[in-house]
C-alpha cells in the first residue's frame, strides 16, 4: 500500500511538468472547442424544432433550453476530455517510462487505430459510468459509493491495460490484470478521486497514465529489474 501511496505522489509531481502540460493545454483546447461546437449546434436544433411565437414562451423555452444544454456539458466534459486526452495516452507513457526505466527500457506505442479505439473505449467507460451514477441519484444510500467503486474498477482496468499492453500482448496483459485485480482495484481508487472531483477530472487521463505505467512496473518484476 505505501508502494502505491508514493506511485499516486509520483505521479501528482510529474502533472506540472513541460510534457503533461503540453497535453493538457492541448487536451483542454479541444475539448473546449468540441463543447462549443456542441453547444451551438444542440442550441440551434432545439429552437429550430420547437417554434414558439408568444414572447414569454420564446423566451421561457429559450432559458429552459439553454440550462438543459449546460447540464448537459457539464456532464460531458469528463468523458469529452477523456476521449480528446486519450489520443496522447501513448506520449505520456514514454515520458514516465524514461524516468522509471533509466536502462532504457521502453514499450511499444499502440497504432494510430488502437489509440483511436482506446481513446473511444475510454470515453464511453466514462460516459456509461456517468449515466449509472446520474441514475443512482435516485437511490439513496447507494448512489455516492456505486458511483465512486464503479469508477475505481473501471478506470482502473483500463488504464492499467493501457501501460500493460505497451510491453505485452492482449492476452497476457489480461492475465496480469486477472491475477492482480484486487491491487488493481485499489489503485482505481485513487483515479476514482479524480473522476469524481470537478475540475480534477480533467486531469484524469494524465494522472491515471502516470500512475498506472507505475503500477504496472511495480507488478512487473521483470520491468524492475531493467
Amino acid at each position: 500500500m505505501l508502494a502505491m501511496l508514493d506511485a499516486a505522489f509520483d505521479a501528482l509531481r510529474q502533472i506540472p511538468t513541460p510534457p503533461f502540460r503540453s497535453v493538457l493545454l492541448k487536451s483542454l483546447g479541444l475539448t473546449l472547442l468540441l463543447l462549443a461546437l456542441a453547444w451551438a449546434g444542440l442550441d440551434r436544433l432545439a429552437l429550430s424544432v420547437v417554434a414558439v411565437q408568444h414572447p414569454l414562451l420564446h423566451s421561457i423555452l429559450a432559458f429552459a433550453t439553454g440550462f438543459g444544454i449546460v447540464f448537459a456539458l457539464a456532464f460531458l466534459i469528463g468523458p469529452v476530455s477523456i476521449f480528446v486526452a486519450g489520443f496522447f495516452i501513448d506520449d505520456l507513457a514514454s515520458v514516465v517510462e524514461r524516468e522509471i526505466y533509466p536502462a532504457g527500457r521502453q514499450g511499444t506505442p499502440a497504432h494510430h487505430v488502437e489509440a483511436l479505439r482506446s481513446a473511444i473505449r475510454f470515453s464511453f467507460v466514462s460516459l456509461g459510468v456517468n449515466l449509472v451514477a446520474l441514475m443512482l441519484l435516485l437511490v439513496p444510500g447507494i448512489n455516492l459509493i456505486a458511483f465512486f467503486l464503479a469508477n475505481a474498477y473501471l478506470f482502473g482496468r483500463e488504464y492499467f491495460m493501457l501501460a500493460a499492453m505497451r510491453f505485452r500482448g492482449g492476452a497476457e496483459a489480461e492475465d496480469m490484470r486477472s491475477l492482480n485485480s484486487l491491487k488493481l482495484f485499489i489503485a482505481g481508487l485513487f483515479i476514482a478521486i479524480f473522476v469524481a472531483t470537478p475540475g480534477l477530472n480533467l486531469l484524469t487521463p494524465l494522472f491515471a497514465t502516470a500512475f498506472m505505467v507505475r503500477v504496472h512496473k511495480m507488478l512487473s518484476p521483470d520491468l524492475a529489474a531493467a
